[in-house]
């Protein structure tokens, strides 16, 4: 059985009420349970903060035993150098997802210093960036 890591960063945590119209009005934990009953071959663990050394810490604790990491990393991604290391330093490929086309967004949102570090990169299909995502690593 595959064990897939999803990590979700800061705000993330607001799914379901923070600007629908650009995230949407599925809360993370409702989405969740749709992805593990479509998913029963696999387990899914997921973890969420608003902290970025808390990530860094997750990425460390489930880099070298999961099969692979779903990785919002919300507006770190744009400012983190560090998680970036962390995913370099790990064995798990990592697949950054965004919900929102973050290249049609404002200008700041359109440099990741985390794609070039990860497997791929999945961005602007709403929750199904993560089934997507999924679906990737389960394909390895």
């Amino acid at each position: 059985m595959k064990q897939i890591q999803i990590i979700n960063g800061p705000n993330l945590n607001l799914l379901g009420i923070r600007e629908p119209s650009v995230y949407g009005n599925t809360t993370f934990s409702a989405w969740l349970e749709t992805l593990e009953a479509a998913y029963p071959q696999c387990r899914i663990a997921f973890y969420q903060s608003n902290l970025e050394g808390e990530l860094i810490n997750r990425i460390h604790e489930t880099g070298f035993s999961s099969d692979g990491i779903i990785l919002n990393a919300g507006a770190y991604t744009h400012t983190s150098v560090a998680l970036h290391d962390a995913i370099r330093a790990i064995t798990a490929p990592v697949v950054e997802v965004h919900l929102s086309n973050v290249h049609a967004r404002e200008s700041f949102r359109h440099h990741s210093f985390l794609s070039a570090v990860c497997k791929g990169v999945i961005t602007g299909f709403g929750m199904d960036s993560y089934r997507l995502a999924l679906e990737a690593l389960l394909a390895e």
